[in-house]
């Protein structure tokens, strides 16, 4: 008898607790990095500093592709890994072969498709 392999802990995928906790962590550091340009952007302009515009361009730039990227990074996941990815393989291939194995429907009515009369019990 064949013995099954044996699971290594550091194989584990994280638990998805883990991984949608990391995931707000990422979020709030972003959201706060666009308070940061808004405070920042605030401050240079009561200031007066030299190149003005550049660093407003700067500040508005990160206060508005800050909160897409934050909304993209939160809703990732992690890669799949090779079993998913096999798992999902199997089921594709499993689903195709019982639509192949799916007897024809009868013939029935002719259908119009695109105005070009198709006969369902006549093949090409």
């Amino acid at each position: 008898m064949k013995k099954p392999p044996s699971v290594v802990i550091t194989d584990a995928a994280r638990s998805p607790g883990d991984q949608l906790r990391s995931r707000e962590v990422r979020y709030v550091t972003m959201m706060g990095a666009r308070v940061g340009c808004l405070i920042t952007g605030g401050v240079l302009v009561s200031l007066n500093v030299p190149l003005l515009p550049l660093w407003l361009t700067l500040c508005v730039a990160g206060m508005v592709l800050l909160p897409w990227m934050a909304v993209l990074i939160a809703n990732d996941r992690a890669p799949k890994t090779k079993a998913e990815r096999a798992a999902d393989a199997a089921a594709r291939e499993h689903r195709q072969r019982a639509l192949a194995d799916t007897p024809d429907e009868p013939a029935g009515e002719p259908v119009t498709i695109d105005a070009e009369i198709v006969d369902p019990g006549k093949t090409h």
